[in-house]
């Protein structure tokens, strides 16, 4: 296989060599060089091939199996995944959660400013200090209950982005008409229980059960465009993941 993909070895390279194999087996599936379902060699003869050692060989395994370009298969051995597995993801905001769900969703703007970005901001966009960013707290209700409370930070040299906007489209939606191919995102889900800031604007009691969730998006270009910490009523809102067996 290596010899197939022209897989190559720099040794004189400051990327480590594991990256190095991993860099070259991705640039082979995304060149279809490597179609789904094709078999690779084990680790062994890879190695061989590429006189490497195996351990090496099995960090590079190891690290696309984690990033989904290839599963492991009992009996069958190395796979690319399917198409569908790799297929990049559309990522999508509540609001067009709700408006594909058919409800019609309305937006309280809370707060809004341009500001310079401090540093836990600038850290999880990896900007440059000094740089400005949106920041922006939203009401997010479907007839009229309120459903989630939003707080975001966008990087400001997509497109302009103002009060009016905010309120009357969802913020995914917005991006996607400045340009933004959104790619990925690092995404947790968490709870929490209602603060004295929280309950009255969620239309809840304090103490009662919300659901959390941070994530930070990344389009297409490697930019980190915006990062949000959300929280949702819990009677109200749920997440649902899909889980595959690899």
């Amino acid at each position: 296989m290596a010899n197939q993909l022209n897989l190559s070895i720099d040794r004189s390279s400051p990327v480590p060599l594991y990256h190095q194999v991993v860099q070259g087996i991705e640039a082979a599936i995304h060149t279809g060089a490597l179609t789904p379902g094709s078999r690779l060699d084990n680790e062994i003869d890879l190695a061989a091939q590429l006189n490497l050692s195996r351990p090496t060989m099995r960090k590079a395994m190891d690290e696309l199996v984690r990033s989904g370009l290839l599963v492991r298969k009992r009996g069958v051995g190395t796979q690319v995944v399917s198409s569908q597995v790799r297929r990049p993801l559309e990522l999508s905001s509540l609001y067009d959660d709700l408006s594909n769900n058919g409800s019609k969703p309305t937006t309280d703007v809370l707060s809004f400013s341009h500001i310079e970005a401090d540093a836990a901001t600038l850290e999880a966009l990896h900007l440059a200090p000094g740089s400005k960013v949106y920041h922006f707290t939203r009401l997010r209700k479907v007839a009229g209950k309120p459903l989630a409370l939003m707080e975001n930070w966008v990087r400001d040299d997509i497109t302009t982005i103002d009060e009016a906007l905010l309120g009357a489209q969802g913020l995914y939606g917005i991006l996607r008409k400045g340009g933004v191919n959104f790619r990925l995102a690092s995404q947790r889900i968490g709870a929490m229980v209602a603060n004295d800031y929280q309950a009255p604007l969620l239309e809840t009691e304090v103490g009662s059960a919300l659901v959390t969730m941070e994530r930070t998006a990344v389009d297409d270009t490697g930019r980190n465009v915006e990062t949000g910490h959300h929280v949702y009523r819990a009677d109200s809102y749920s997440f649902e993941m899909t889980l595959v067996q690899r």
